[in-house]
């Protein structure tokens, strides 16, 4: 029966039905049973009343029958009328002689007892003067009021993220039943508990509530009626909770419970009303040769019931709406609540929550495996590389604005810097930085590097001289290929341009440069550090060719294919777009950091050069989108890969509409530093946009992925953990850090002792293999695409002088204009002088840390406010301040005005304080993403086109307007 035919009363009102079917084999025949029927109805309920009748159905098929069996359901299935007799009595009778008794009722008017005591007065098993009609406290009159659609609806579970519903008009019910060792004592309680304990550990709460359905201990002997409660009872769930202490402080709350009921007037609390619990138990009895259904729907989401199988041993039977839950998360339920039963029962006073093992061999929970990884030897990326400049050296492979190279001048211009390196002195398995911005040379230098042997190291121009030289240092770098000069960058090291090094250096490789394998470190990438330094992540040779391996057939990748190189080489997202291109025989487009950051700018460059690969962070792509809106389409483009930060599908539906799946694939793709760059990957499409759908897919070939709880134990599918990944793509680990090397890169005894790298992320494996993520376990945050430790953050603003403590949080408010950020609060130390001030602490704070972790807002506290428990109390921190203001606006007169009013008034809508003509746009919190909205806002209005790079050389309003000036003469 499906939950259409039902109807909304008859839903609410078989949430309360239950049905009892006895075998009659001989005894009174049909009419003699309707005249004990109907004489029993008058003494029970009296002549007055409405009288239940007897229906009589003739099966015409044997009582053992499929058909028999099916007529029998779906009588005992049949829920009760609104506002009709209390009881319904159905005889089916058979072609071979027997029948069934069918016995239908809402448990509040009649209880279990009382539907078995009218089978037997029916069957002339007992006498009706032994029972009479004594309705309960709760229901004086006997009879259950009409009962509305809210005692269905009542409930709605806020939780069951990892059951997958069914709202497709499938039965309203389904029924799992698992084996349940024996319980002894109270089993609805034990079960009640271990319910408790297992749904705390998968919603992540400290205490749960559960319901208990139950016969009330205060009943009358030979009553008939609904002489039932329903009784909540808290479950302590909490990690540090000892099991035998919550089941015996459980029993102890029913105990008390019980004793005030029955010293009060009425009885205990009666089912009204259905709602409130995720979960509930029923307390059922047995009823020797007859077939009990106690209910017909689930009156709980998931609703457990402790009874005797059909072979005659103790089974968990688990009623669950399906519309919310599915019949495998229910049967793990079941499983796991059943496995705690077992703990329980023993009593042990050293086993807590936390050590209870959701997942045993029997039951246990296959993790994210992809296919076979790569095949064969892995091989060198310079080696991989000549390879495709064999095969088609005319082929165009980097391409910067008029400037190109083929695969050959490539092969020959990087083979020349190799020698280059080598002459000053660069030996096999060193570590060579590169301070470049993207350009042709960023690519002839990494190429170079690889083919002298060596591992590169990558390092941005734009980030602070501090950071610059701190990495070179950490790195052991001899040699920073540059075109800075000398920044002092530190005792020992050197710095050169690709044009010194290629200078009279040798065409050829020497022979020096082969000794070297797959295994060994092809670049050292730096990423954000708790400790307040950035730590290196080493990530071999291998890691990458078996990246494109995995991403070839997924992807289709060849040398028909135009990769655009969007994104810093000091990001890991770099390595997929410059070696996707360059070891499939595509052709790279390098995109110059101004035109990045413009995305009308962005997107002619790809519609001019027929870009066919993009790679987007979703904050990057979200602003490409908008301006996509008024341009032509993008023909060429066929795959767009997103990464670096969490993925919201529903922002992707107006592509959806003008990019159709057939013509555009959008794959969204998790994956972090430490496992080379991608580890799953998911088709997003229409459906899954709609939905909201955070799944990133099934691991890459290679890749396998867990999710464990705080123990590395496997959770089952569905729960939430910490993700950890295996397989091809898990790097060396990092550079001179062997403590955290050992903390992050573990040994998995629950998977065979597999190394895994710990992402600190969390998230659910769904049974299919696919993950889905779901933010952060610990205190990095994502912002434009890059990982942030916020603990480097505050160690920065900690280590100045003049500030005693310092807080920083993460600052995704939705109705900024300027998108997510962070804000930083700091308590300036007694001594600092007038001079230190908010202004003065972020000042110092960019001369170590890079624009996008720069904090938005520096607010000076008194002191920071803490927590009962001396922590950081967030909730108390005040609105950040904005930084402050110049008191002497300048006048606009001479400048075009009327745009400088118009700009003024696009800044101040972004960055949300005044601003003058003379500040600086990126002191007052303005960043990138700011500067992209502003052309966006620019070219709405029809004001002339501002190139992204001049705004970051005059970052004021007085210096666009000059630069427009100069850029669009008025004319004399």
């Amino acid at each position: 029966m499906h939950q259409s035919q039902w109807g909304r009363a008859g839903l609410a009102r078989a949430a309360y039905g239950h049905a009892l079917s006895v075998r009659r084999t001989a005894g009174f025949t049909a009419a003699e049973l309707e005249g004990v029927l109907h004489e029993a109805c008058d003494r029970w309920w009296g002549i007055t009343a409405a009288h239940p009748r007897l229906w009589i159905e003739r099966v015409d098929s044997a009582s053992t029958g499929a058909d028999a069996r099916s007529h029998l359901e779906s009588e005992l299935y049949r829920p009760m009328g609104v506002g009709g007799p209390p009881l319904r009595v159905v005889l089916l009778e058979y072609s071979d002689g027997p029948a069934d008794l069918v016995l239908v009722s809402d448990r509040r008017d009649l209880d279990l007892p009382s539907l078995a005591a009218v089978a037997d007065v029916l069957l002339g098993k007992a006498e009706l003067q032994s029972f009479s009609a004594r309705p309960s406290s709760a229901r004086r009159d006997g009879r259950a009021p009409e009962v509305g659609p809210s005692a269905w609806d009542a409930h709605r579970p806020t939780g069951f993220a990892w059951a997958v519903g069914d709202s497709s008009g499938r039965p309203v019910g389904g029924t799992v039943d698992v084996p349940l060792g024996a319980v002894g004592g109270d089993a609805a309680t034990t079960v009640a508990v271990a319910a408790g304990l297992v749904l705390g550990r998968y919603e992540g709460l400290d205490s749960v509530s559960v319901a208990i359905w139950s016969m009330d201990p205060n009943r009358p002997a030979n009553a008939l009626g609904g002489h039932e409660q329903c009784r909540v009872l808290p479950v302590d769930s909490s990690a540090s909770s000892v099991l035998q202490e919550v089941l015996l402080r459980s029993a102890g709350v029913l105990q008390r419970e019980d004793q005030r009921c029955a010293s009060a007037a009425g009885a205990g609390n009666h089912p009204d009303r259905i709602g409130g619990w995720d979960v509930g138990v029923l307390d059922v009895v047995t009823v020797p040769g007859a077939h009990y259904v106690p209910c017909q729907v689930p009156p709980f989401p998931l609703t457990l019931i402790p009874m005797t199988g059909e072979n005659g041993g103790p089974v968990l039977r688990i009623r669950h709406r399906l519309e919310e839950i599915d019949p495998s998360a229910a049967k793990q339920f079941g499983h796991q609540v059943a496995m705690t039963v077992e703990r329980l029962r023993r009593l042990d006073p050293t086993v807590r929550q936390s050590d209870l093992e959701l997942v045993t061999q029997s039951n246990d929970v296959v993790p994210g495996v992809s296919a076979a990884g790569p095949q064969g030897s892995p091989r060198r990326l310079e080696d991989l590389f000549r390879e495709q400049a064999r095969e088609r050296p005319n082929a165009i492979a980097v391409v910067l604005g008029n400037r190109q190279l083929t695969y050959a001048e490539l092969d020959e211009q990087s083979s020349r810097l190799a020698s280059g390196l080598r002459a000053c002195g660069v030996s096999s398995g060193d570590r060579v930085g590169i301070c470049l911005d993207r350009s042709v040379e960023l690519i002839v230098t990494m190429l170079g590097v690889l083919m002298a042997g060596a591992a590169f190291v990558p390092m941005d121009v734009r980030h602070p001289t501090n950071r610059l030289v701190y990495t070179a240092g950490d790195a052991g770098i001899g040699l920073v290929v540059t075109g800075l000069g000398d920044i002092g960058w530190g005792d020992g090291v050197r710095a050169a341009s690709p044009e010194e090094l290629q200078e009279g250096a040798d065409v050829q490789l020497p022979e020096a440069g082969v000794d070297v394998d797959a295994e060994a470190a092809a670049y050292v990438i730096y990423t954000s550090g708790s400790t307040g330094r950035p730590k290196g992540v080493v990530i071999p040779h291998r890691n990458v060719h078996a990246l494109l391996i995995a991403a070839v057939d997924e992807f289709d990748l060849g040398p028909g294919d135009c990769w655009s190189l969007f994104h810093s080489s000091a990001f890991d997202f770099s390595v997929w777009e410059i070696w996707g291109a360059l070891l499939t025989g595509g052709r790279l487009i390098v995109v110059p950091y101004w035109i990045s950051r413009s995305p009308v700018e962005f997107h002619t460059l790809l519609a001019d050069e027929r870009v066919s690969v993009l790679s987007q962070t979703p904050t990057a792509f979200a602003q490409l989108a908008v301006a996509d809106r008024d341009l032509d389409r993008l023909d060429a483009l066929r795959l767009v890969v997103f990464g670096g930060e969490s993925l919201d599908t529903r922002m992707l539906l107006p592509w959806l509409d003008r990019y159709p799946e057939s013509r555009c694939r959008l794959v969204n793709m998790y994956g972090t530093t430490e496992t080379t760059v991608h580890v799953t990957a998911q088709v997003v499409r229409r459906g899954q946009a709609l939905a909201g759908d955070k799944a990133v897919g099934r691991p890459l070939p290679g890749w396998i992925v867990d999710v464990l709880d705080e123990r590395a134990r496997p959770v089952p599918s569905g729960l939430v953990g910490e993700i950890y990944v295996g397989g091809a793509g898990v790097a060396v680990g990092y550079l001179n850090r062997p403590e955290l090397t050992e903390q992050r890169f573990v040994r998995v005894r629950a998977r065979g002792n597999r190394r895994m790298y710990r992402t600190g992320d969390r998230g659910r494996l769904r049974r299919d293999g696919t993950l889905e993520h779901l933010g952060r376990l610990d205190n990095q945050v994502q912002i434009r695409g890059y990982r942030i430790e916020l603990d480097e953050v505050g160690a920065v603003l900690r280590a100045d002088p003049a500030v005693s403590a310092a807080a920083v949080i993460s600052a995704d408010r939705p109705d900024d204009p300027a998108g997510p950020g962070i804000d930083a609060y700091v308590v300036l130390t007694g001594d600092a002088d007038s001079s230190h001030n908010a202004s003065s602490v972020r000042a110092r704070a960019a001369t170590f840390l890079p624009d996008y972790m720069m904090p938005r807002t520096v607010t000076v506290l008194g002191s920071m406010p803490l927590t009962i428990n001396g922590k950081l109390d967030t909730a108390r921190l005040p609105s950040p301040i904005p930084p402050p203001q110049p008191s002497a606006p300048t006048s606009g007169a001479g400048l075009q005005g009327s745009i400088a009013d118009r700009l003024t008034d696009i800044w101040e809508s972004l960055l949300g304080v005044p601003v003058t003509l003379e500040d600086n746009l990126f002191e007052l919190g303005g960043n990138s993403l700011c500067a992209i909205k502003a052309d966006s806002m620019m070219r709405r209005l029809g004001l002339p086109v501002l190139p992204m790079r001049e705004l970051y050389l005059r970052p004021s309003i007085r210096g666009i307007c000059e630069t427009l000036e100069r850029l669009y003469p008025s004319p004399r």
